[in-house]
C-alpha cells in the first residue's frame, strides 16, 4: 500500500462537539478508501503532539478554519510543510477560509476529495514572529465571521485553542446579568423573612430598593465604530501611505507566483479615494498600536509587523 493511501486523520474537538454526524460521515467514507489511523486530540497541546507522530501517513484534518489553521502553523514550526499535502474536512462553525482555498462543502464531498484529489502547492504569508497567513489579513480585523483573539500570554501568531477566548470556562470573568439578578432576588427574599419575623419596616424599603436594582437590566456600552488610522504601508520597500495620509483599510491576501495582494482604502473627505492595490513579495505596516486579523485569528496590538510571501509553501489536497 502506497504512501498516499495511509493517513493520520485528526479529529478536532470543536468539530466532535459542534457536529458529531458529519464526523461520523466523513470517518466512515475515509475508513472505506485509505488505511486510517484516528486520532481524537482533547486540546490544542495532544492536536500538536498528534501532528508529530504522523510518520510517512498522509495529515488529514477534520475540523473548521481554526483546526486548519492550527494545522498549518505547527507544521510551520517544525519546518514539516515541504512534505505530503495534508487535506481537510470541514467541519464547524468557521469554514470561510476553507471555502476560499476550494475545499468541497459537506463532508462527503470533501472525504471523497482527500482520497481522489490532488495536491495543490499554495503561497503562504509569514510575518517575524513566524505567524502565518493562509488566506488574508486585513486591518482593522473586521469581516469573515467571528473572530479568535490570540491570548496575551501566547506565543506570537499562535491559535487558541479550542477552549480559550472569552467567555469560555466556568471562571472567564465577571458573573452575567441573569446570575447577578438571580443573586439579588435571593438577598431580597432573605430580607423579607427577617421583615416577617422581626418587624422591622425599615427592611421594606430596603428589600424594594434591592428588587429595583436585580431587575434593573445592565448598561453595555457600545463599541465604537473603528475610524481612519494612521499607518505608513510599504510594499517591496515603497512607501505607498504614510502617516500623514488617514487609511481605511489595508487588506493583504496570500496570491500565487510568490506575490501578495496589497490593497490599501486611503480615507476620503469628500468623493471616495480609489483604493491603491499593488503586488508584492514583502509588506510592512507601522504606525501607532494596531490590531490585524490574519484568516480567523485577531492578533496585536503591534506597532509594526512585516508579511513575507512564502510561495509554493505548503500543500493542499483539492479536487481536480
Amino acid at each position: 500500500m502506497s504512501a498516499r493511501d495511509q493517513l493520520l486523520v485528526v479529529i478536532d474537538p470543536v468539530a466532535r462537539r459542534a457536529d458529531g454526524e458529519s464526523v461520523r460521515i466523513a470517518r466512515d467514507v475515509l475508513g472505506a478508501g485509505a488505511a486510517v489511523r484516528f486520532c481524537l486530540p482533547d486540546g490544542p497541546e495532544e492536536f500538536t503532539k498528534a501532528l508529530a507522530r504522523r510518520g510517512a501517513r498522509r495529515l488529514v484534518v477534520i475540523g473548521d478554519d481554526r483546526a486548519l489553521l492550527r494545522a498549518v502553523q505547527a507544521l510551520h514550526r517544525e519546518r514539516g510543510l515541504s512534505g505530503p499535502a495534508l487535506a481537510l474536512v470541514p467541519v464547524g462553525p468557521a469554514q470561510s477560509l476553507a471555502r476560499s482555498l476550494g475545499v468541497p462543502a459537506g463532508a462527503v464531498a470533501a472525504a471523497r476529495a482527500v482520497l481522489e484529489g490532488t495536491e495543490r502547492r499554495l503561497d503562504l504569508l509569514v510575518d517575524e514572529s513566524d505567524g502565518v497567513v493562509l488566506g488574508d489579513l486585513r486591518i482593522p480585523p473586521v469581516g469573515g465571521g467571528p473572530p479568535y483573539r490570540s491570548s496575551p500570554g501566547s506565543a506570537p501568531g499562535s491559535v487558541p485553542g479550542p477552549s480559550s477566548g472569552p467567555g469560555s470556562g466556568p471562571s472567564s470573568g465577571s458573573p452575567s446579568g441573569p446570575a447577578v439578578a438571580s443573586a439579588a432576588s435571593a438577598r431580597a427574599a432573605r430580607l423579607s423573612r427577617a421583615s416577617a419575623a422581626e418587624g422591622h419596616p425599615w427592611l421594606r424599603s430596603c428589600q424594594s430598593f434591592v428588587r429595583t436594582l436585580a431587575t434593573r437590566p445592565s448598561r453595555v456600552a457600545a463599541a465604537p465604530a473603528a475610524g481612519p488610522s494612521r499607518l505608513r504601508v510599504e510594499a517591496d520597500g515603497v512607501t505607498l501611505v504614510d502617516l500623514d495620509q488617514p487609511v481605511e483599510g489595508v487588506r493583504v491576501t496570500a496570491g500565487h507566483g510568490g506575490l501578495a495582494q496589497v490593497e490599501v482604502r486611503p480615507a476620503s473627505v469628500g468623493a471616495e479615494a480609489a483604493p491603491l492595490r499593488v503586488r508584492a513579495r514583502s509588506v510592512t505596516v507601522s504606525g501607532a498600536d494596531f490590531r490585524y486579523r490574519a484568516d480567523a485569528v485577531v492578533a496585536g496590538p503591534v506597532r509594526t509587523r512585516t508579511w513575507t510571501v512564502h510561495p509554493g509553501a505548503w500543500g493542499l489536497t483539492l479536487p481536480d
